[in-house]
Protein backbone atom coordinates (compact mmCIF):
# COMPACT_ATOMS: atom_id res chain seq x y z
CA UNK A 1 0.00 0.00 0.00
CA UNK A 2 1.34 3.37 -0.45
CA UNK A 3 2.51 5.53 2.38
CA UNK A 4 0.52 8.78 3.17
CA UNK A 5 3.19 11.74 4.00
CA UNK A 6 2.16 15.23 5.25
CA UNK A 7 4.10 18.43 5.69
CA UNK A 8 3.74 22.16 5.82
CA UNK A 9 2.50 23.25 2.63
CA UNK A 10 3.14 27.34 3.34
CA UNK A 11 6.16 29.49 3.98
CA UNK A 12 7.33 29.19 7.55
CA UNK A 13 6.95 32.30 9.49
CA UNK A 14 4.07 34.37 11.20
CA UNK A 15 0.97 34.68 9.06
CA UNK A 16 -3.10 34.74 9.52
CA UNK A 17 -3.14 31.08 7.57
CA UNK A 18 -1.01 28.17 7.78
CA UNK A 19 -1.63 24.96 6.24
CA UNK A 20 -0.74 21.44 6.55
CA UNK A 21 -1.56 19.11 3.78
CA UNK A 22 -1.89 15.15 4.14
CA UNK A 23 -1.80 13.04 1.29
CA UNK A 24 -2.07 9.09 0.77
CA UNK A 25 -4.85 6.56 1.53
CA UNK A 26 -4.60 6.92 5.18
CA UNK A 27 -5.53 10.54 4.80
CA UNK A 28 -9.59 10.16 6.14
CA UNK A 29 -7.75 8.44 9.54
CA UNK A 30 -5.22 11.02 10.28
CA UNK A 31 -8.13 13.80 10.02
CA UNK A 32 -10.20 11.89 12.22
CA UNK A 33 -7.39 11.58 14.99
CA UNK A 34 -5.90 15.31 14.64
CA UNK A 35 -9.84 17.18 13.78
CA UNK A 36 -10.88 17.24 17.28
CA UNK A 37 -14.63 17.60 16.07
CA UNK A 38 -14.32 15.12 13.03
CA UNK A 39 -17.73 13.94 12.58
CA UNK A 40 -18.49 10.36 11.90
CA UNK A 41 -18.74 10.68 7.99
CA UNK A 42 -16.90 13.09 6.16
CA UNK A 43 -18.13 14.43 3.39
CA UNK A 44 -15.25 15.08 0.44
CA UNK A 45 -15.05 18.58 -0.58
CA UNK A 46 -16.63 20.35 2.30
CA UNK A 47 -14.94 22.62 4.65
CA UNK A 48 -15.21 21.83 8.61
CA UNK A 49 -14.52 24.18 11.55
CA UNK A 50 -13.02 22.72 15.15
CA UNK A 51 -9.72 22.04 16.35
CA UNK A 52 -6.86 20.56 16.14
CA UNK A 53 -5.06 17.89 18.32
CA UNK A 54 -1.57 17.24 18.85
CA UNK A 55 0.06 13.73 19.53
CA UNK A 56 -1.43 13.72 23.57
CA UNK A 57 -4.76 14.97 22.59
CA UNK A 58 -4.41 18.38 23.64
CA UNK A 59 -5.76 21.47 21.88
CA UNK A 60 -3.46 23.20 19.65
CA UNK A 61 -4.91 25.86 17.39
CA UNK A 62 -8.75 26.63 15.83
CA UNK A 63 -8.50 25.14 12.10
CA UNK A 64 -11.01 24.34 9.15
CA UNK A 65 -9.93 20.81 7.50
CA UNK A 66 -10.70 19.81 4.02
CA UNK A 67 -11.20 16.46 2.68
CA UNK A 68 -10.57 15.64 -0.42
CA UNK A 69 -11.05 11.72 -2.35
CA UNK A 70 -9.29 10.26 -4.83
CA UNK A 71 -9.01 10.29 -7.57
CA UNK A 72 -9.82 13.86 -8.02
CA UNK A 73 -7.33 15.57 -6.17
CA UNK A 74 -3.85 17.28 -6.85
CA UNK A 75 -2.14 13.95 -6.04
CA UNK A 76 -4.81 11.57 -7.18
CA UNK A 77 -4.78 10.15 -3.78
CA UNK A 78 -6.63 11.02 -0.71
CA UNK A 79 -5.43 14.55 0.25
CA UNK A 80 -6.49 16.30 3.96
CA UNK A 81 -5.90 19.92 4.25
CA UNK A 82 -5.82 21.59 7.64
CA UNK A 83 -5.79 25.26 7.43
CA UNK A 84 -4.80 26.52 10.93
CA UNK A 85 -3.17 30.37 11.77
CA UNK A 86 0.22 30.58 10.61
CA UNK A 87 1.96 30.10 13.68
CA UNK A 88 5.08 28.03 13.01
CA UNK A 89 4.86 26.44 16.30
CA UNK A 90 1.43 25.44 15.58
CA UNK A 91 1.45 24.03 12.22
CA UNK A 92 4.92 21.33 12.99
CA UNK A 93 2.68 19.95 16.05
CA UNK A 94 0.21 19.62 13.67
CA UNK A 95 2.78 17.86 11.18
CA UNK A 96 3.52 15.85 14.57
CA UNK A 97 0.68 15.03 15.41
CA UNK A 98 -0.31 13.47 11.87
CA UNK A 99 3.06 11.17 12.13
CA UNK A 100 1.89 10.17 15.29
CA UNK A 101 -1.41 9.17 13.47
CA UNK A 102 0.39 7.09 10.85
CA UNK A 103 2.12 9.88 8.35
CA UNK A 104 5.98 10.26 7.99
CA UNK A 105 7.51 13.60 6.50
CA UNK A 106 6.52 14.04 2.81
CA UNK A 107 10.34 14.15 0.73
CA UNK A 108 10.70 17.76 -1.18
CA UNK A 109 8.06 17.59 -4.04
CA UNK A 110 6.80 14.25 -3.03
CA UNK A 111 3.19 16.06 -3.43
CA UNK A 112 4.00 17.12 -6.97
CA UNK A 113 6.17 13.99 -7.94
CA UNK A 114 2.70 11.86 -6.97
CA UNK A 115 0.63 13.90 -9.31
CA UNK A 116 3.24 12.88 -12.00
CA UNK A 117 3.64 9.37 -11.38
CA UNK A 118 -0.38 9.44 -11.26
CA UNK A 119 -0.76 11.16 -14.13
CA UNK A 120 -2.05 14.26 -13.30
CA UNK A 121 0.53 16.44 -15.25
CA UNK A 122 3.16 15.57 -17.00
CA UNK A 123 7.31 16.45 -16.12
CA UNK A 124 7.38 19.61 -17.47
CA UNK A 125 4.02 20.89 -16.00
CA UNK A 126 5.57 19.64 -12.69
CA UNK A 127 8.31 21.35 -13.19
CA UNK A 128 6.61 24.75 -13.63
CA UNK A 129 5.22 24.57 -10.58
CA UNK A 130 8.72 25.88 -9.68
CA UNK A 131 8.43 28.71 -12.35
CA UNK A 132 5.51 29.67 -11.23
CA UNK A 133 6.65 29.76 -7.13
CA UNK A 134 9.83 31.62 -8.00
CA UNK A 135 8.24 34.21 -10.90
CA UNK A 136 9.55 37.62 -10.32
CA UNK A 137 7.14 39.46 -12.49
CA UNK A 138 4.24 38.91 -14.50
CA UNK A 139 5.88 37.81 -17.55
CA UNK A 140 7.52 34.85 -16.49
CA UNK A 141 4.15 33.82 -13.82
CA UNK A 142 2.23 34.07 -17.57
CA UNK A 143 4.80 31.63 -18.78
CA UNK A 144 4.98 29.30 -16.09
CA UNK A 145 1.26 29.26 -16.07
CA UNK A 146 0.79 28.33 -19.84
CA UNK A 147 3.41 25.76 -19.17
CA UNK A 148 1.49 24.14 -15.91
CA UNK A 149 -1.85 24.06 -17.94
CA UNK A 150 0.20 22.01 -20.84
CA UNK A 151 1.21 24.33 -23.28
CA UNK A 152 4.59 23.18 -23.92
CA UNK A 153 3.88 19.63 -23.50
CA UNK A 154 1.14 19.70 -26.27
CA UNK A 155 3.47 20.64 -28.19
CA UNK A 156 6.53 18.12 -27.29
CA UNK A 157 3.42 15.85 -27.40
CA UNK A 158 2.35 16.82 -31.49
CA UNK A 159 6.00 16.79 -32.42
CA UNK A 160 6.50 13.51 -31.51
CA UNK A 161 3.25 12.04 -32.73
CA UNK A 162 4.49 13.42 -35.98
CA UNK A 163 7.76 11.64 -35.53
CA UNK A 164 6.49 8.50 -34.51
CA UNK A 165 4.17 8.37 -37.75
CA UNK A 166 7.39 8.65 -39.92
CA UNK A 167 8.61 5.88 -37.57
CA UNK A 168 5.33 4.00 -38.19
CA UNK A 169 5.68 4.12 -41.82
CA UNK A 170 9.78 3.76 -41.64
CA UNK A 171 8.92 0.39 -40.17
CA UNK A 172 6.27 -0.28 -43.04
CA UNK A 173 8.87 0.06 -45.43
CA UNK A 174 11.76 -1.89 -43.62
CA UNK A 175 9.69 -5.24 -42.74
CA UNK A 176 7.71 -5.15 -45.82
CA UNK A 177 9.60 -4.13 -48.71
CA UNK A 178 8.09 -6.65 -50.92
CA UNK A 179 4.81 -6.72 -50.19
CA UNK A 180 1.70 -4.62 -51.96
CA UNK A 181 1.88 -1.90 -49.53
CA UNK A 182 1.25 1.59 -50.37
CA UNK A 183 4.83 2.95 -49.13
CA UNK A 184 6.02 6.50 -48.37
CA UNK A 185 9.18 7.98 -50.34
CA UNK A 186 12.45 9.15 -48.79
CA UNK A 187 11.44 12.44 -50.13
CA UNK A 188 7.93 12.47 -47.94
CA UNK A 189 10.22 11.40 -44.86
CA UNK A 190 12.70 14.26 -45.49
CA UNK A 191 10.19 16.69 -46.01
CA UNK A 192 7.73 15.75 -42.53
CA UNK A 193 11.17 15.49 -40.45
CA UNK A 194 12.34 19.02 -41.46
CA UNK A 195 8.91 20.19 -40.85
CA UNK A 196 9.40 18.82 -37.18
CA UNK A 197 12.93 19.96 -36.73
CA UNK A 198 11.43 23.76 -37.70
CA UNK A 199 9.25 23.45 -34.58
CA UNK A 200 12.32 22.29 -32.53
CA UNK A 201 14.91 24.87 -33.90
CA UNK A 202 11.89 27.72 -32.92
CA UNK A 203 11.80 26.01 -29.63
CA UNK A 204 15.61 26.17 -28.99
CA UNK A 205 15.47 29.74 -30.22
CA UNK A 206 12.83 30.93 -27.97
CA UNK A 207 15.59 29.63 -24.87
CA UNK A 208 17.24 32.73 -25.40
CA UNK A 209 13.56 35.15 -24.18
CA UNK A 210 12.91 31.99 -21.50
CA UNK A 211 16.55 32.77 -19.84
CA UNK A 212 15.28 36.43 -19.86
CA UNK A 213 12.22 35.94 -17.94
CA UNK A 214 14.09 33.04 -15.77
CA UNK A 215 17.20 35.68 -14.76
CA UNK A 216 16.01 38.93 -15.49
CA UNK A 217 17.38 41.19 -17.99
CA UNK A 218 20.90 42.70 -17.24
CA UNK A 219 21.04 46.91 -17.26
CA UNK A 220 24.00 48.99 -16.86
CA UNK A 221 23.84 52.52 -15.81
CA UNK A 222 27.30 54.07 -16.92
CA UNK A 223 28.87 57.73 -17.04
CA UNK A 224 30.85 59.50 -15.59
CA UNK A 225 30.63 60.99 -11.62
CA UNK A 226 27.58 62.87 -10.65
CA UNK A 227 25.73 63.14 -13.99
CA UNK A 228 22.32 61.45 -12.27
CA UNK A 229 22.96 57.66 -12.47
CA UNK A 230 22.22 57.22 -8.57
CA UNK A 231 19.24 59.31 -8.81
CA UNK A 232 18.23 57.24 -11.84
CA UNK A 233 18.70 53.78 -9.94
CA UNK A 234 16.62 55.07 -7.18
CA UNK A 235 13.96 55.99 -9.16
CA UNK A 236 13.59 52.89 -11.70
CA UNK A 237 13.36 51.15 -8.36
CA UNK A 238 10.77 53.42 -6.69
CA UNK A 239 12.89 53.39 -3.25
CA UNK A 240 16.15 55.23 -2.45
CA UNK A 241 18.83 52.49 -2.51
CA UNK A 242 21.85 54.65 -3.73
CA UNK A 243 23.43 57.82 -1.85
CA UNK A 244 23.05 60.57 -3.74
CA UNK A 245 24.71 63.99 -3.27
CA UNK A 246 26.51 66.84 -5.34
CA UNK A 247 30.11 65.02 -4.38
CA UNK A 248 31.67 63.14 -7.55
CA UNK A 249 32.58 59.70 -6.50
CA UNK A 250 29.55 58.65 -4.10
CA UNK A 251 28.83 55.50 -5.51
CA UNK A 252 32.49 53.60 -5.00
CA UNK A 253 31.73 50.46 -5.91
CA UNK A 254 28.73 48.55 -8.05
CA UNK A 255 25.06 48.29 -6.67
CA UNK A 256 23.00 45.62 -7.84
CA UNK A 257 19.19 45.49 -7.33
CA UNK A 258 16.01 43.76 -9.33
CA UNK A 259 12.60 45.41 -10.44
CA UNK A 260 10.73 44.97 -13.44
CA UNK A 261 9.62 46.82 -16.57
CA UNK A 262 6.89 46.27 -19.06
CA UNK A 263 6.32 42.95 -16.68
CA UNK A 264 9.88 41.39 -16.96
CA UNK A 265 12.38 41.02 -14.38
CA UNK A 266 15.51 43.33 -14.66
CA UNK A 267 18.67 43.42 -12.70
CA UNK A 268 19.84 46.83 -12.50
CA UNK A 269 23.53 47.72 -11.94
CA UNK A 270 24.56 51.31 -10.82
CA UNK A 271 27.88 51.39 -11.46
CA UNK A 272 30.85 53.47 -9.96
CA UNK A 273 31.21 56.89 -12.01
CA UNK A 274 34.44 55.76 -14.67
CA UNK A 275 37.41 58.47 -14.35
CA UNK A 276 40.70 58.60 -13.79
CA UNK A 277 41.84 58.78 -9.55
CA UNK A 278 44.58 57.94 -7.79
CA UNK A 279 41.55 56.72 -4.63
CA UNK A 280 42.65 52.55 -5.05
CA UNK A 281 38.92 51.68 -3.37
CA UNK A 282 37.54 53.69 -6.27
CA UNK A 283 39.89 52.61 -8.67
CA UNK A 284 38.68 48.83 -7.67
CA UNK A 285 35.02 49.80 -8.21
CA UNK A 286 36.05 51.24 -11.81
CA UNK A 287 37.18 48.11 -12.48
CA UNK A 288 33.86 46.29 -11.19
CA UNK A 289 31.93 48.87 -13.14
CA UNK A 290 34.02 47.75 -17.05
CA UNK A 291 33.45 44.21 -15.94
CA UNK A 292 29.50 44.73 -14.97
CA UNK A 293 29.11 46.87 -18.54
CA UNK A 294 30.84 43.52 -20.41
CA UNK A 295 27.86 41.43 -18.98
CA UNK A 296 24.86 43.72 -19.79
CA UNK A 297 22.41 43.14 -22.11
CA UNK A 298 21.59 46.63 -22.17
CA UNK A 299 23.74 49.91 -21.46
CA UNK A 300 22.22 53.10 -20.35
CA UNK A 301 24.56 55.41 -20.85
CA UNK A 302 23.75 58.95 -18.74
CA UNK A 303 25.31 61.93 -19.05
CA UNK A 304 24.95 65.91 -17.90
CA UNK A 305 22.82 68.03 -19.99
CA UNK A 306 23.41 70.92 -17.80
CA UNK A 307 27.24 71.17 -18.59
CA UNK A 308 29.63 70.73 -21.59
CA UNK A 309 30.22 67.09 -22.35
CA UNK A 310 34.00 66.11 -21.10
CA UNK A 311 36.30 64.18 -22.12
CA UNK A 312 35.29 61.21 -20.19
CA UNK A 313 31.93 61.12 -21.33
CA UNK A 314 33.80 60.31 -24.89
CA UNK A 315 35.81 57.49 -23.64
CA UNK A 316 33.19 55.85 -21.91
CA UNK A 317 31.14 56.15 -24.68
CA UNK A 318 34.06 53.94 -26.84
CA UNK A 319 34.02 51.59 -24.04
CA UNK A 320 30.75 50.98 -24.28
CA UNK A 321 30.23 51.07 -28.28
CA UNK A 322 30.15 47.06 -28.51
CA UNK A 323 27.40 47.08 -26.62
CA UNK A 324 23.32 47.83 -27.18
CA UNK A 325 23.24 51.28 -25.75
CA UNK A 326 20.71 53.53 -24.80
CA UNK A 327 21.73 57.52 -23.78
CA UNK A 328 19.92 59.66 -21.02
CA UNK A 329 21.06 63.30 -21.34
CA UNK A 330 20.03 64.13 -17.52
CA UNK A 331 19.47 67.60 -15.83
CA UNK A 332 17.16 68.83 -18.27
CA UNK A 333 15.35 70.91 -15.58
CA UNK A 334 18.94 72.88 -15.21
CA UNK A 335 18.72 74.05 -18.86
CA UNK A 336 20.93 72.69 -21.50
CA UNK A 337 24.05 73.64 -22.01
CA UNK A 338 25.70 70.85 -23.45
CA UNK A 339 25.98 71.24 -27.92
CA UNK A 340 24.22 69.63 -29.71
CA UNK A 341 27.09 68.18 -31.73
CA UNK A 342 28.56 67.10 -28.78
CA UNK A 343 25.34 65.10 -28.06
CA UNK A 344 25.32 63.82 -31.86
CA UNK A 345 28.99 62.66 -31.58
CA UNK A 346 27.69 60.42 -28.32
CA UNK A 347 25.24 59.40 -30.49
CA UNK A 348 27.20 58.26 -33.66
CA UNK A 349 30.42 56.65 -31.21
CA UNK A 350 27.78 54.13 -29.37
CA UNK A 351 25.47 53.95 -32.72
CA UNK A 352 22.51 54.10 -30.97
CA UNK A 353 18.93 55.50 -32.98
CA UNK A 354 17.56 58.88 -31.94
CA UNK A 355 14.89 57.19 -30.44
CA UNK A 356 16.92 55.71 -27.99
CA UNK A 357 18.17 59.34 -26.72
CA UNK A 358 16.19 60.59 -23.96
CA UNK A 359 16.06 63.59 -22.73
CA UNK A 360 15.05 64.23 -19.25
CA UNK A 361 15.38 65.09 -15.50
CA UNK A 362 15.55 61.69 -13.33
CA UNK A 363 14.38 63.63 -10.31
CA UNK A 364 11.30 63.92 -11.52
CA UNK A 365 8.72 60.81 -11.24
CA UNK A 366 7.92 61.97 -15.45
CA UNK A 367 11.13 61.85 -15.99
CA UNK A 368 11.77 58.42 -14.50
CA UNK A 369 8.72 57.62 -16.79
CA UNK A 370 10.20 59.28 -19.81
CA UNK A 371 13.42 56.45 -18.99
CA UNK A 372 11.28 53.67 -17.96
CA UNK A 373 9.42 53.75 -21.56
CA UNK A 374 12.20 53.89 -23.37
CA UNK A 375 14.15 50.96 -21.95
CA UNK A 376 10.59 49.25 -22.43
CA UNK A 377 10.60 49.95 -26.24
CA UNK A 378 14.57 48.79 -26.53
CA UNK A 379 13.12 45.57 -24.15
CA UNK A 380 10.62 45.11 -26.92
CA UNK A 381 12.54 45.47 -30.00
CA UNK A 382 15.47 43.25 -29.19
CA UNK A 383 14.41 40.81 -25.84
CA UNK A 384 11.23 39.83 -25.52
CA UNK A 385 9.46 36.95 -28.36
CA UNK A 386 6.20 38.54 -29.30
CA UNK A 387 5.13 35.72 -31.55
CA UNK A 388 2.68 34.04 -29.38
CA UNK A 389 4.78 30.84 -29.47
CA UNK A 390 6.01 28.35 -26.08
CA UNK A 391 9.05 29.69 -24.34
CA UNK A 392 11.65 27.56 -23.36
CA UNK A 393 12.71 28.37 -19.76
CA UNK A 394 14.06 25.62 -18.67
CA UNK A 395 17.66 24.42 -19.40
CA UNK A 396 17.01 20.84 -18.50
CA UNK A 397 14.15 21.04 -21.73
CA UNK A 398 16.59 23.55 -23.88
CA UNK A 399 19.12 20.72 -23.58
CA UNK A 400 16.89 17.69 -24.29
CA UNK A 401 15.70 19.82 -27.54
CA UNK A 402 18.87 20.64 -28.65
CA UNK A 403 19.51 16.78 -28.34
CA UNK A 404 16.52 15.76 -29.91
CA UNK A 405 17.11 18.17 -32.83
CA UNK A 406 20.98 17.07 -33.50
CA UNK A 407 19.70 13.26 -33.86
CA UNK A 408 16.67 14.43 -35.70
CA UNK A 409 19.26 16.41 -38.65
CA UNK A 410 21.66 13.57 -38.69
CA UNK A 411 18.59 11.19 -39.65
CA UNK A 412 17.65 13.72 -42.58
CA UNK A 413 21.17 13.57 -43.73
CA UNK A 414 21.45 9.63 -44.01
CA UNK A 415 18.14 10.02 -45.54
CA UNK A 416 18.95 12.47 -47.92
CA UNK A 417 22.17 10.48 -48.61
CA UNK A 418 20.16 7.14 -49.20
CA UNK A 419 21.84 5.53 -46.44
CA UNK A 420 19.62 2.25 -45.43
CA UNK A 421 16.89 3.46 -43.93
CA UNK A 422 16.97 1.11 -41.04
CA UNK A 423 20.14 3.34 -40.19
CA UNK A 424 18.31 6.72 -40.42
CA UNK A 425 15.75 4.93 -38.09
CA UNK A 426 17.62 4.49 -35.47
CA UNK A 427 18.38 8.37 -35.54
CA UNK A 428 14.72 9.39 -35.54
CA UNK A 429 13.49 7.26 -33.20
CA UNK A 430 16.63 8.68 -30.68
CA UNK A 431 14.85 11.76 -31.49
CA UNK A 432 11.70 10.46 -30.25
CA UNK A 433 12.99 9.18 -26.90
CA UNK A 434 14.88 12.51 -26.11
CA UNK A 435 11.66 14.73 -26.48
CA UNK A 436 9.87 12.41 -24.26
CA UNK A 437 12.58 13.24 -21.64
CA UNK A 438 10.89 16.72 -21.51
CA UNK A 439 7.83 15.32 -20.59
CA UNK A 440 8.59 12.40 -18.60
CA UNK A 441 7.51 9.55 -20.90
CA UNK A 442 10.96 8.42 -21.41
CA UNK A 443 12.72 10.13 -18.56
CA UNK A 444 15.07 8.05 -16.11
CA UNK A 445 14.98 7.71 -12.00
CA UNK A 446 17.91 9.40 -12.05
CA UNK A 447 16.08 12.91 -14.01
CA UNK A 448 13.00 12.89 -12.16
CA UNK A 449 15.19 12.62 -9.00
CA UNK A 450 17.12 15.74 -9.74
CA UNK A 451 14.00 17.50 -10.65
CA UNK A 452 12.12 16.96 -7.81
CA UNK A 453 14.62 17.56 -5.54
CA UNK A 454 14.60 21.30 -6.17
CA UNK A 455 11.37 21.22 -4.70
CA UNK A 456 10.57 22.57 -1.29
CA UNK A 457 8.97 20.65 1.50
CA UNK A 458 4.83 20.81 0.92
CA UNK A 459 5.26 21.25 -2.88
Amino acid sequence: MADTFAAIATPLGEGGVGIVRVSGPGSLNIMKVVFKECPDKVEPRHVYYGHALDASGNVIDEMICIYMRAPHTFTGEDVVEFQAHGSNVSLRLIVMSAISAGARIADPGEFTKLAFLNGKLDLSQAEAVIDLIKARSEKPLSIASDQLNGSLGQEIVAIRNNIKDVLAQMAVNIDFPDEDIEQVSCDEFITELKRQNDRLQSLIKSSEFGKIAREGIKIALVGRTNVGKSSLLNGLLGENRAIVTDIPGTTRDTIEESSSIGGYPIVVVDTAGIRDTDDVIEQIGIERSKNEIEEADLVVMVADGSTELAAEDFEIAEHVANKKVMLVINKEDLGMTAAQSDIDKLKSIIGCDTGDIVYTSVKTVKGIGKVRDAIERNLARGFIKSDGGNIVTNERHKDALVRAKAALVHGIELLEMREPLEVAEIEVHDSFQILGEIIGETASEEILDTVFSKFCLGK
